[in-house]
């Protein structure tokens, strides 16, 4: 048992016995009294500092504040006195059902009494799809509450509802239509994941394309769906792009090498593939001076290369490094 729960065992067992001997010296009636006195107490003091904010902030709400309050306040009197038991009896019933109805209220937010009332398909048939949407959807009907919420011209709504029915395509084909009619970007990211759930391949990399003209470092992904569905002119075409990047990359940051090497491999263009190999060896070269790790990788890109005593050479320091390390542990 941890140190939280013990101590609130021992506040609730001091409460019950607290309670108890009330009742048993004085009497539970007393008790109840007490009960509903800090309750009223309690409740005046929120309806209180509510009612000012309410006031200062000139709301519409001011008048239920002031009302809970003026009722808090004769039910704490009441308490007190116990004259006429029965009124807190009428107003402790009529903040439980206050209580409920706020309950109520908040479930089916943005909607009208009317609203309330009406069924999701009588509403649909008024032509108050958004709040038939809103019905639906909480019923768990996410079909119905994605046609309306297109109706109502609430996409992106009915992308997520179509979601929740597992109607993925339709979710996708949204998403396209919003990249295409608001030029942002993050939706045909959207619609291609979605088009990936659907296994809908060749249009999640359609999709992914357009993404990656933004985003350039996706079109290697691009490339890999290409090549799952047998395009191999649009895999190359891709491999082409996710090549410019990788350069650019690597020019400014040299372990991208490696990458544009994996890529010149791809395109069966092997002479291209070791000039970057070279890059990226002199790369883990310069920094295996400042971190013995490298060498590791230069071994590796040596290896590659086919230069066999030098990758030997750099394995050789990257094991001494190793041993080094574990003396001083």
């Amino acid at each position: 048992m941890d140190r939280f729960t013990a101590l609130a065992i021992i506040f609730l067992a001091t409460v019950l016995l607290a309670a108890g001997a009330i009742a048993y010296f004085f009497s539970p009636l007393f008790l109840l009294r007490l009960i509903l006195f800090l309750a009223y107490l309690g409740v005046a003091a929120i309806s209180a500092i509510m009612a000012g904010v309410l006031i200062y902030a000139k709301s519409k709400y001011t008048l239920p504040s002031l009302l809970s309050l003026i009722a808090s306040l004769y039910a704490l009197y009441q308490c007190y006195t116990w004259e006429n038991p029965m009124h807190v009896a009428y107003i402790t019933a009529a903040y439980i059902l206050a209580f409920a109805f706020g309950l109520w209220w908040i479930s089916e937010p943005d909607l009208t009494l009317y609203e309330r009332l009406r069924s999701a398909k009588a509403l649909e048939n008024a032509g108050r799809y958004r709040a038939a949407a809103r019905k639906y959807e909480k019923s768990g009907n996410y079909k119905s509450a994605a046609e309306c919420y297109l109706k109502a011209g609430m996409e992106e709504s009915a992308a997520w509802c179509y979601e929740k029915a597992e109607e993925f395509s339709k979710a996708a084909e949204i998403y396209e239509k919003l990249a295409a009619e608001k030029g942002d970007s993050y939706y045909w990211k959207e619609a291609y994941e979605f088009y990936k759930k659907a296994g809908e391949m060749r249009r999640a990399a359609e999709c992914l394309e357009r993404y990656a003209e933004e985003e350039p470092w996706f079109w290697e992904d691009v490339a890999k769906i290409y090549e799952e569905t047998g395009d191999s002119e649009n895999a190359r075409k891709s491999w082409h792009k996710a090549l410019e990047y990788y350069i650019e990359e690597a020019e400014e940051e040299g372990v991208f090498w490696e990458d544009v090497t994996k890529i010149y491999e791809k395109l069966g263009e092997s002479e291209k593939a070791r000039e970057a190999m070279l890059k990226f060896a002199a790369y883990c070269e310069s920094e295996a001076e400042n971190d013995p790790m490298w060498w590791k990788h230069v071994g590796e890109a040596y290896q590659y290369l086919g230069e066999e005593e030098k990758a030997k050479e750099a394995f050789e320091k990257y094991h001494n490094y190793k041993q080094q390390q574990k003396v001083y542990d």
